[in-house]
């Protein structure tokens, strides 16, 4: 049971990664700025939020912690995707 628990944590830190290298490869497309900055931050916040759990799995004693982080994750990302593609889209006046 303990090595099928360690194997989901690695899995959730690879997959993370992965979502973090797939937001990068995203600004390279010739895309629009506001399609990139999605891309990156989606991306940003599911590879942060699946790198945190694959921790909270790993170390299940920080979870205050960990779950504090997973929250802060969610809520700041997302907050900043939306205030950023708000400043381009107004021209820079907020």
């Amino acid at each position: 049971m303990k090595l099928a628990i360690e194997w989901f944590g690695n899995l959730c830190l690879i997959g993370g990664t992965i979502f973090w290298l797939w937001g990068t490869v995203q600004l390279l497309a010739r895309r629009s700025v506001l399609f990139k900055l999605h891309g990156l931050s989606v991306s940003d916040t599911l590879g942060s939020l699946a790198i945190v759990f694959g921790l909270l799995v790993r170390i299940p004693a920080e979870w205050p912690l960990l779950l504090l982080a997973m929250i802060s994750l969610a809520v700041w990302n997302t907050m900043l995707g939306y205030v950023l593609a708000y400043c381009s889209s107004t021209g820079g006046d907020a």
